[in-house]
Order: structure tokens, then C-alpha cells, then sequence
């Protein structure tokens, strides 16, 4: 993997059920997350992990792709965690194997949500560098940007498609800024859980 990890937070002013559950059914997930079209889990475990195959649909192929994740409900304050490793074999994604983490902090009044994640690219590193890398970060902020909304206000995701939240104008839908993000930040994946070092392979 490359040190040019992606990171994006965001402060939830919903309880940890909420984000939990919106985050972790795969169906929900896929609803909000624009780096996923479809999520279909194909194997699952006792002690909560799972192995899923994903799409994405593009503009004229859809990828597709396998995955394995974990999620914990053990921590200290109540954090929890979640572990996830991806890959596929389409030679035409932009994003090969991959792996990153999900960690909620329960906080005054919501709960701190990040992600830290870094792929292997498919489509070299100079395109990645100067545009694929960026246009994933700020999917993902976007992404968290929805999902916050729908969480404390009941917006449903679908609502916000990604082209309607990059116009300018309205000042009251979700957007990217709504989130801190960076990629290449020192410490993107210090809050990495230590399963995810210990993940199998999807």
C-alpha cells in the first residue's frame, strides 16, 4: 500500500445504535455510501465477520468485487470498531485490494465518526495522484456527509445524489465540507483497530 491514505470524520448528532445499524446492515450501507453500489453478504460468522461481493456501477460497466469485514462492540468508553478488506479482479477498476477502518467515539451529544482507508490503484499511480485519489476522498466525505443527514433527520440518502450535492447554490444540502477529510495525513490509520492487521484475505 502507499502512505497516501484517505481520513474523513464527521460528529453525528444521533446515538451509536443509530450509526451503527446505518453503517452496518449492508443494505443501508450501500444506500449511503457512493463508493458502493450494491453490497451482497455472502458468508457470515459468530463471532461478526462477514464476507460480501459489492458492486459499483460506472458510467458504462459495472465493477465488481469481493470483501471481508469485521466489527467489534468492545472498547474503551464505548468506542467500537470495524475492520475491511476488499479486492477484485476487473482490470478496469480504478481501485484493486484495499483495506481500511471504521471507528465511532461516542462524544457529548453524538458520536465521532471516522474512516481510514488506502487501496492499491488500478489505474497507475500518477492518474490516481492527480485525480482518482481526490475524487474518492471527497465521494467518501460526501458519503458521510449524507449519512449524517440521514441519521439526525431522517433525509434519506437518495435524495442527495452526488452530482445534486457538487452544485452550487443551495446552502442546505449535505456537502463534503460538512466533514474533515485529508489524504496523505500523518496518523491516517493510527485508529486503525489491531484486526485489521489480522484480517484474512477476502
Amino acid at each position: 500500500m502507499s502512505n497516501r491514505s484517505i481520513r474523513v470524520e464527521t460528529i453525528i448528532a444521533a446515538d451509536l445504535e443509530t450509526v451503527w445499524r446505518l453503517t452496518q446492515d449492508p443494505e443501508l450501507h450501500a444506500r449511503w455510501d457512493a463508493r458502493f453500489s450494491r453490497i451482497v453478504p455472502t458468508e457470515q460468522g459468530a463471532d461478526g465477520l462477514w464476507r460480501f461481493r459489492y458492486e459499483r456501477r460506472m458510467l458504462v460497466r459495472t465493477i465488481r468485487g469481493t470483501g471481508i469485514s469485521l466489527g467489534s462492540r468492545e472498547g474503551a468508553g464505548g468506542t467500537r470498531t470495524s475492520a475491511l478488506r476488499f479486492t477484485t479482479n476487473d482490470r478496469l477498476s480504478p481501485l484493486r485490494e484495499g483495506r481500511g477502518y471504521w471507528r465511532y467515539e461516542p462524544v457529548d451529544g453524538g458520536v465521532r465518526f471516522i474512516t481510514g482507508y488506502d487501496y492499491e490503484p488500478g489505474w497507475g499511480r500518477l492518474l490516481d495522484d492527480l485525480l482518482v485519489r481526490r475524487l474518492v476522498a471527497w465521494m467518501t466525505a460526501c458519503s458521510f456527509a449524507r449519512l449524517r443527514r440521514w441519521a439526525e433527520h431522517g433525509d434519506e440518502p437518495e435524495r442527495w445524489p452526488l452530482p445534486r450535492m457538487a452544485l452550487p447554490g443551495r446552502g442546505d444540502r449535505p456537502r463534503a465540507r460538512d466533514c474533515s477529510w485529508s489524504i496523505g495525513r500523518a496518523g491516517a490509520m493510527a485508529d486503525a483497530p489491531a484486526t485489521l492487521s489480522d484480517l484474512a484475505a477476502p
